[in-house]
């Protein structure tokens, strides 16, 4: 019988990609720190009805605009706003706008991108030129058609940001099928029989997680900043409502007077989107297979 220590045994038993990914992002301490963090946001906002020292919409028109202090920890707004309450709220409404609205881009750029890899010739072609025509059009003048076209409105918003922020993902998950779908295993899937629909579903899509991950976590502070530009706009978020960019185009209005208002706000968001272009270059690095070699 030979002994060894844990190390033997978890290479006796090997070790999975996702475990391998998993270990070298905690040794990644931005990551790691830009996923707590993000985790603890999420929780935040989850829990802001409970923790939230004061009601959303409660004004005291006679205090007006107050510097931070101990009962307002972030001050108050010229409506006598609490401004901690306000971010908390506003971080809900950001948050939910960014992962939406990249769930959005998320679904059209993976089914998009996994089609046109997969079925190659002229239909690929035709499915790329019309990328192309697309990423020739401004982002942001098209949102904002959208948005003046079809309404304010919440569940709209994340609809016209994620319609135009798949293309890039449209174009990795291209590229990964095409490289993927001539491998052995796929050859193997053929033979057994399997349909083109289970072959695209269950074995190359899954098998480009990594890639669409990374760029999900990525993608994720861009239609934030997005929002925040709508929001800054005025085509964004409406009152009484309010994001994180909607506080901060309130605060610059009168940020000679009442600087707290647009400096909080703008820690909260620009924070958040720190946190999470870390976690995207800590998963970018994990889950390059090339890493696993150095």
């Amino acid at each position: 019988m030979t002994e060894g220590g844990p190390n033997t045994l978890e290479a006796e038993r090997g070790v999975s990609l996702w475990q391998d990914a998993w270990r070298r992002l905690r040794r990644n301490r931005p990551a790691t720190a830009g996923l707590v963090l993000l985790v603890t946001l999420v929780v935040v906002a989850a829990a802001t009805p409970w923790i939230a020292p004061y009601s959303y919409s409660a004004q005291d028109l006679e205090m007006g605009a107050v510097r931070p202090n101990l009962h307002h920890w972030f001050g108050t707004d010229q409506l006598g706003r609490d401004i901690f309450t306000r971010i908390l709220y506003g971080g809900r409404i950001s948050l939910l706008v960014g992962f939406c609205a990249t769930g959005v881009s998320l679904l059209i750029g993976v089914l998009y991108g996994a089609i046109s890899g997969y079925a190659g010739g002229r239909l690929d072609s035709l499915m790329m030129r019309g990328v192309d025509i697309l990423y020739a059009l401004p982002f942001t003048i098209f949102v904002i058609i959208l948005m003046v076209f079809f309404g304010r409105n919440l569940v709209l918003l994340f609809m016209a940001i994620g319609a135009v922020e798949w293309l890039t993902m449209a174009r990795i998950v291209r590229g990964q099928v095409q490289s993927l779908k001539h491998k052995e295993f796929i050859e193997a899937a053929y033979t057994l029989g399997l349909s083109r629909r289970r072959i695209l579903l269950r074995h190359l899509i899954p098998n480009a997680l990594g890639p669409i991950i990374v760029y999900t976590t990525l993608t994720i502070p861009q239609v934030m900043l997005l929002e925040a530009f709508l929001s800054f706009l005025g085509l964004g978020v409406q009152p009484p409502m309010s994001s994180w960019g909607l506080l901060i185009k309130e605060g610059v209005e009168t940020m000679e007077e009442y600087p707290w208002l647009v400096i909080f706000p703008g820690i909260a968001l620009s924070t958040t989107l720190f946190a999470l272009n870390f976690l995207g270059d800590g998963l970018r690095d994990a889950l390059d297979p090339r890493a696993a070699k150095d």
